[in-house]
């Protein structure tokens, strides 16, 4: 009876301890609610302009590479000529007269050079019988080198003079379009003296002022378009300057026409879009001086993740450690604080385009 007297003594004086709850649900329904999406439906490509102009490959001047009376011209300024072409033909007769002199001292060189042969010939027969002597031989020999020499000398000199007429023909180095006619008939030109300008007609190249950033997103999506009189015309890049240009701070490149191409002289606008994808202004927030987005990370928080040199009203790179299976936080990121905890909805899709 006293052992039961004790053991109800003792449970009288023990506190009562109750069990506390895990969470409150109040607790969380005070996280902030947010919306978000896939990385690849709120990220955008956008496009990029240059102003652009079509250049010639070649514009040459056309001169005189001999002196000569001018005898005729054959194409007007304005009209279109065809490589190979005649544009200027020069009085050849004295070309014609050098190369006759030329032509007879080969001639007489190759006789020369026949007769010390059959010398040369009949010696060496005469060495191998006994009848002169070594030194003879060697005479005979050193004939017939020298003869050579001169027959070679002679076969230059001709060419020269052939060449020398070739140069009263003065023919277009390629397909061009005329831009000015500066010889008249008649009058005598000296080596050096202009006769033609030619602008080349054949594979024109796009020149394009482009900013110095640009130049990366070009080379990893050398695909573009070039627009001009209301049409479009696809290009590809060939190459990219290394040089920038101060103040500006733009660099040139230049782009070839895979398909029809417009007039030399053409000017229009170089368009793109850029290879990395970007984030659009409407979905960055402002920390600590610094704009970037919010992504939740697996643990239910929010990240903020700068966008280095992003600008206001204007779609910023996004960073390569941003995955494409990343959660951008699209609704109520303008309230979050980094490392908070989140509470999301649905997301919906393409919200950011």
């Amino acid at each position: 009876m006293k052992r039961i007297t004790a053991a109800l003594l003792v449970l009288a004086l023990t506190p009562i301890i109750h069990a506390q709850p895990a969470a409150s649900p109040a607790a969380a329904e005070s996280l902030p609610q947010v919306q978000t999406a896939s990385v690849k439906d709120v990220t955008v490509y956008p496009e990029r302009e240059a102003p652009a102009v079509v250049r010639a490959r070649n514009t040459s001047r056309l001169a005189a590479e001999t002196a000569g009376q001018v005898l005729r011209w054959t194409a007007e300024a304005g009209t279109s000529v065809r490589r190979g072409q005649v544009l200027v033909q020069l009085d050849p007769r004295d070309a014609d007269l050098a190369l006759q002199q030329a032509q007879a001292a080969l001639q007489s060189a190759q006789t020369r050079l026949k007769l010390a042969g059959e010398q040369l010939r009949r010696a060496r027969e005469l060495v191998a019988q006994g009848f002169i002597s070594r030194e003879a031989l060697s005479q005979r020999e050193t004939e017939t080198a020298l003869a050579q020499a001169d027959a070679a000398s002679a076969r230059a000199q001709l060419a020269s003079a052939q060449r020398q007429k070739d140069k009263t023909t003065l023919r277009a180095p390629f397909d061009a379009q005329v831009s000015e006619r500066l010889v008249q008939v008649g009058e005598t030109v000296a080596p050096g003296t202009p006769a033609y300008v030619l602008v080349e007609t054949g594979n024109p190249e796009l020149q394009a002022t482009i900013g110095a950033s640009d130049a990366q997103s070009l080379q990893e999506r050398p695909a573009a378009e070039f627009l001009a009189d209301g049409r479009i015309f696809p290009v590809k890049v060939l190459r990219v300057g290394s040089v920038v240009q101060s103040p500006a701070r733009t660099r040139l490149a230049w782009f070839g026409f895979p398909e029809a191409a417009p007039a030399p002289g053409t000017s229009g606008t170089l368009r793109w879009r850029e290879s990395q994808p970007h984030i659009a202004p409407a979905l960055m927030v402002r920390r600590g001086g610094t704009l970037g987005i919010f992504v939740m990370t697996q643990a239910q928080g929010a990240q903020f993740v700068p966008l280095p040199g992003a600008q206001e009203g204007r779609a910023a790179p996004l960073p390569a450690a941003v995955g494409q299976d990343a959660r951008v936080v699209i609704q109520g990121q303008y309230a979050l604080k980094d490392g908070q905890q989140l509470k999301t909805t649905h997301p919906a899709a393409a919200a950011g385009r």
